[in-house]
């Protein structure tokens, strides 16, 4: 990709308080890409730093989204209701009004994130969806599946998976994908590794070339 790319810092009010946008935005971008973190950590996870910049240098917009807690200095993320009604009035200002991103929409995010942005892709109009360490259920405890959240997630959607990941492994996650869905296996757990940056580069790029628009 050539062309510029304009880098800003968006602070969205939201019912929960403030969160932040992280805005990478070519110039005639093809699209926006809109990431959410983990329960666990901020922006700095591998794979969202991987995904921004395969992304934004394929050309799309990215928009790395700090949650309400986060931006207050807490520890510990709300419960999902409260994490739902923060993404969904912080991406609409980001699809909306001045400056903003354009579409095709895709949502997206790590862990916790993921299973935002599958709660959210219907309200949000969402075209696509992009879930990384999707957190099929909770550690050491498979019958708690979140199976109907991942069922939400629009066509076409990508999970990046490791194949170790504690909190379901790719052949748990192929067993539960909706229609449209395409799995991809990384090597590394739950949080993935500096090992396997070239793996998610890897994987992450293949999205690229199949992303709508």
């Amino acid at each position: 990709m050539t062309g510029s790319i304009r880098r800003d810092v968006r602070e969205i009010e939201t019912p929960g308080g403030p969160g932040r946008a992280h805005v990478d935005r070519p110039a005639r971008a093809r699209g926006t890409v809109v990431l959410g973190h983990g329960a666990g950590g901020g922006l700095g996870a591998i794979d969202l730093a991987i995904a921004r910049e395969v992304l934004v240098g394929a050309g799309w917009a990215v928009a790395l989204v700090e949650q309400p807690w986060l931006v207050a200095g807490r520890r510990v993320a709300g419960r999902p209701p409260t994490l739902d009604a923060a993404w969904v009035p912080i991406v609409e200002a980001l699809a909306t009004g001045r400056g903003k991103l354009p579409r095709p929409l895709v949502l997206g995010g790590r862990s916790a994130g993921a299973r935002v942005a599958c709660r959210t892709v219907g309200p949000l109009e969402a075209d696509a969806a992009l879930l990384l360490s999707f957190p099929l259920h909770p550690p050491g405890q498979p019958e708690k599946l979140r199976a109907h959240e991942l069922a939400l997630a629009p066509d076409p959607s990508w999970v990046v998976q490791g194949q170790v990941d504690a909190f379901g492994t790719p052949e748990e996650v192929r067993a539960h994908l909706p229609a449209g869905a395409t799995l991809l296996e990384v090597p590394g757990g739950h949080s993935f590794p500096k090992g396997s940056r070239s793996a998610l580069t890897s994987a992450l790029t293949s999205v690229v070339g199949m992303l709508p628009g």
